[in-house]
Formats: C-alpha cells, sequence, structure tokens
C-alpha cells in the first residue's frame, strides 16, 4: 500500500509541473497530431510494472522500445534495438548485438550524453531480477507479467561483454525467452538518467517522469484528463510522421463515441459492440477490426469454502449461456471459449464436452455437492471495455441471471478501479470477471501468468490455483525442441483446466479501432498497440 502511495505521488507530482484541467483544444491538435482515446489512466508510465492496461497496451511502444519485437504475422521475434542475436548450444547462453547510435529521449528532465547501450540493457532487466538493483524496490518491487512467466528463476544473470554486446544466462532452456523479452513489457530505460535520479534522491521518477528511446516522449501529464507525448526528433527509425499524440483518458463509453463524432478525438480503441454500427454510419471514420488473441474469463477465488470444491466451479461453467453472452454483448463479432487459449492458438484444443451450457447437469453437480439453493457469491466487475470483453456490465448481467436460475445468488461489485493485483488480496470477492491480451503467440503466455503456481505466490493468480501437475506440463513445454511434443503437453494442461476449472472461459474478442478517415499508417497486430511513428494525417 505504501509504494501504492508513492507511485501515486509521483504520477501526481507530474500534474502538478505541467498543470492541470485546462481546456484541450482539439483543433489545434489535430494540426500537428492526433488525439487518441477509449482507455483509462495509467497507475505508472513504466510497462515493467503492470501487467496489461494502457501503459503496456498503448503507451509503451510510443515511449520505449524493446530488444526485438514480434512479427504480426509469424508471430516469430524480429530484430528491434538488438540487430542480431546467438545462442548456444544448451540454448541457454543468449548473446545481443545492438544497433549503434539509438538515441534516448531529450526532455525537459533530461539530457542525454550518450546513445544506448550494453549497460542500459543491464540496468533494466537486472532491476527486475536483482533484489539489490538500486531501483528493484522502487514502485513497490512487484514486476506482475515478469513474475507470472518466473523471469526471475529463468535469468541467472545479465552481462556487458561490450557497448554493443549483452549475454543472459539462463538456468534451463526456455521456448518463449526470446518471445518474452520482445514484449512491450521488457522496455530500455536509461542507466544514465537511473544515476542521475540517484544522485538527486528522485527514483521515483523513473517511473512517472520516464525516458525511453522510443518515437515519442511524454511532456504532460494530467490525471482523469490528457496524456501528451511529443515527437522524438533523434528516433533511431528516423522522426514520427506527427508532432504529438494526446491520450484522451478523461471518458468511458458513449462519452468516448461522442467524442468521435464531434471531431473531439481522432482515434478510439476499443469501442463496444453496440457502438459499431453507429460507427459504420459514419462516412469520415474508418472501423479497423483485427483478430486478437485474447480471452474473457471468471476467474474462482478457490480458497472459498464452497468454491474450494471442483464440482461446484463446473457447475457455475455449465450454468452460463455463452452464446447469449455473444449475441448480447459481442454482436456476432466474438467467438465463444472453449479453452483458456484462443482458436488462433497452435496449441488450441476445442472442448465442446466440458464447456457447454446445461443447466439440469449444473443443478445436479450442485445438489451432489450440498450447494443449497439462495446460496451468494460476490463477482467483481471492472467496468473499463476491452477487446475481450466489450462490455463487461452487460456480460456480468447476463451471467447473474444464469444463476439466479439453478439458485445461486450473485452480487455484482462494479468498479473501474478494480486491479488483477488487487483483487487476490481481497477475501470478500468469489467471482472475478476478467480476461487477458496475449502478449505473445506461445501458449505459454497465457497459462503460466494466469494459473501457475509461481503466480499464486507471487498473488497475481487470482484464482489462488495451484496444481503441480499443471506446471510440471509448462516446464516441460518450455525445454522440448520437437514442436508436435510442446502441443501434446499443451492439450494435457488444457485437459486439467477443464476438469478442475480454476477459471471459467467465456469467450473471444476481436480488436476494433476506430479513426478519422484523414489519418493513414496504423499498423496492425493481434497483440498490443504498434508505434505511431508512420502515422500521418492526409491533406
Amino acid at each position: 500500500m505504501k509504494a501504492f502511495i508513492q507511485l501515486t505521488i509521483s504520477l501526481l507530482s507530474l500534474s502538478f509541473i505541467t498543470g492541470c484541467g485546462e481546456d484541450v483544444d482539439h483543433e489545434e491538435i489535430r494540426q500537428s497530431g492526433f488525439v487518441f482515446c477509449g482507455q483509462g489512466g495509467p497507475n505508472t508510465f513504466n510497462p515493467q510494472l503492470v501487467d496489461s492496461g494502457i501503459t503496456s497496451e498503448t503507451l509503451s511502444p510510443q515511449i520505449f522500445d524493446t530488444l526485438l519485437t514480434l512479427d504480426p504475422n509469424s508471430f516469430q521475434p524480429i530484430p528491434s534495438i538488438a540487430q542480431a542475436w546467438d545462442v548456444n548450444e544448451s540454448g541457454t547462453e543468449y548473446t545481443f548485438t545492438l544497433k549503434p547510435d539509438v538515441q534516448f529521449q531529450t526532455t525537459p528532465w533530461f539530457t542525454p550524453s550518450r546513445p544506448l547501450n550494453a549497460d542500459d540493457v543491464v540496468f533494466s532487466f537486472r532491476r527486475i531480477i536483482d533484489p539489490n538493483h538500486p531501483f528493484h524496490y522502487v514502485g513497490g518491487g512487484l514486476y506482475p507479467w515478469f513474475v507470472g512467466i518466473d523471469f526471475a528463476n529463468l535469468v541467472t544473470s545479465i552481462e556487458a561483454i561490450s557497448d554493443h554486446q549483452v549475454k543472459f544466462t539462463l538456468s534451463r532452456p526456455d521456448n518463449t525467452f526470446l518471445s518474452n523479452i520482445a514484449t512491450s513489457h521488457a522496455v530500455i530505460l536509461s542507466k544514465e538518467y537511473g544515476d542521475q535520479l540517484i544522485f538527486s534522491d528522485e527514483k521515483s521518477l523513473l517511473d512517472s517522469k520516464p525516458i525511453g528511446t522510443g518515437p515519442f516522449y511524454l511532456v504532460e501529464y494530467q490525471v482523469n484528463d490528457l496524456i501528451r507525448l511529443l515527437r522524438h526528433d533523434s528516433y533511431w527509425k528516423g522522426p514520427a510522421k506527427m508532432d504529438q499524440v494526446v491520450f484522451d483518458i478523461s471518458h468511458r463509453g458513449t462519452g468516448t463515441l461522442a467524442k468521435l463524432l464531434r471531431n473531439e478525438c481522432d482515434v478510439l480503441t476499443s469501442p463496444r459492440s453496440s457502438q459499431v454500427p453507429t460507427i459504420v454510419e459514419q462516412q469520415n471514420i474508418t472501423l479497423t477490426v483485427k483478430p486478437a488473441m485474447n480471452v474473457s474469463f471468471i476467474a474462482v477465488n478457490t480458497s472459498h469454502p464452497a468454491l474450494n470444491n471442483a464440482n461446484v466451479r463446473k457447475a457455475l461453467n455449465y450454468a452460463i449461456n455463452r452464446q447469449n453472452i455473444l449475441d448480447s454483448v459481442y454482436y456476432g463479432t466474438g467467438s465463444q471459449a472453449y479453452s483458456v487459449l484462443p482458436p488462433s492458438s497452435w496449441a488450441y484444443q476445442k472442448d465442446t464436452v466440458q464447456i457447454r451450457y446445461d443447466r439440469n447437469y449444473a443443478l445436479a453437480l450442485l445438489r451432489d455437492a450440498g450447494v443449497e439453493k439462495g446460496t451468494e457469491f460476490t463477482m467483481a466487475v471492472p467496468l473499463e471495455p476491452r477487446a475481450y470483453n466489450p462490455s463487461p456490465r452487460k456480460t456480468a448481467e447476463l451471467i447473474q441471471a444464469n444463476f439466479a436460475d439453478i439458485g445461486i445468488k450473485l452480487n455484482l461489485m462494479t468498479d473501474d478501479r478494480y486491479d488483477r493485483n488487487d483483487i487476490g488480496h481481497n477475501d470478500n470477492i468469489d467471482l472475478y470477471l476478467t480476461g487477458w491480451n496475449a502478449n505473445t503467440g506461445d501458449p505459454d503466455n497465457f497459462l503460466r501468468p494466469l494459473l501457475s503456481c509461481d503466480s499464486k505466490r507471487a498473488g497475481i493468480n487470482i484464482s489462488s490455483w495451484c496444481n503441480p501437475d499443471f506446471d510440471f506440463l509448462l516446464d516441460l513445454a518450455l525445454e522440448v525442441e520437437k514442436k508436435r511434443y510442446r502441443v501434446n503437453l499443451y492439450h494435457q494442461a488444457q485437459n486439467i483446466l477443464n476438469e478442475e476449472f480454476p477459471i471459467i472461459p467465456l469467450s473471444h474478442g476481436m480488436q476494433f479501432q476506430a479513426h478519422d478517415n484523414s489519418l493513414s499508417g496504423f499498423k496492425i497486430s493481434p497483440f498490443d498497440a504498434q508505434p505511431f511513428d508512420q502515422v500521418e494525417r492526409v491533406k
């Protein structure tokens, strides 16, 4: 809690520096940039410290770079600020060669004296894994996405071999390592900036007033209002085509659609499915629909006395009419989930036996488990629309009606402020309506962060479920070389989940983005947002 308060104060201090509550001149912005809306505000500007949200999904590719990125079609790692890499025969040593002359951003609070080098890479990753790193505990010391993939136990050392070569040594072979360091969480920070903040005793500013090598840098943050980024003129790929990007974070739901229709914002991400017909009717707006690797699900608090029974969890699963949710919430744009993995995953296994609507079977399971009619559960429902669930409140109400039909009273706790990391410590919440946007194309990216024993110990496995057999399958899948063996192991892991139901899969969504026709150059990816460096306004 103390760390959260310190982080909040740091972010607020930035808003006080830059001003707060000033009206946004949309016409002025449109002359040199564009306004992006549709997401909530950040708790931090460092994607190392979060597992989802605007910081990792949208801001990170604008402010920071990573060693590698993922090809949007093949999902394979490709060079970024690391132009090449070598792997030893045992698969435990990775040596990366960095591009020369990658410049850090110059901002009102920092002027770099050198380009990015191997020391910056070491500084950035050691912060995550080394408790003795001067910044490890800044911001709370919890790196939820990295904890979820057991990164600290995987990486035993990171060392600079030369100014432009850095070596990672792993404790074991890991087929997902390259993909994981290509995500928007694995950003490279400036060691020189960190040293400056240590000297001035302002270490928290590393995360609230960030310095990266991306195409834009942060210049203004007004809490619950806006975030303004300006062009990084020394960006290694060449300057972005627009001077600035402003993120309007002041409204939700229909408010953001109204802004788009009134030309107060140029880009709307993740509109509600019910808004899509209105958007399609607009001649001056382009609607982009792209496949997304995601899943909407209910996380079940298995520490609850009643929910500790797998048959009760299975009954709740059978009670849900997923087709009704698809018809009422997704309007034909989603698909039913038969697994935690989406259909586009190479390890996907469709289970129509265990995951189906069967009210009578649900009633029988509850009766056999001794669950009486009128039993009450609570379900936390974050309200922000996401690609995996464009209308969480409506979804929750439909589930509430399904549960009532089998004699279960479901109390909904709705709040935009619910965070995955806080829910796991709240004993008053029995169920949590949430979901997951994949960062990579590997099945491990779904299964391990959500359900592993390591994730439970870190407090981010919000079902509080731990199964050593499940973990053994995941670990083995990281080490075997042949893909068909990995597929078999992941199928076995999915079988365990569909017997135990620590989480109840609901649906998979599409990623929608609407933008003014005058803009072009947006890049498409099934994962996070892409850099906006090629976005321009067509005259």
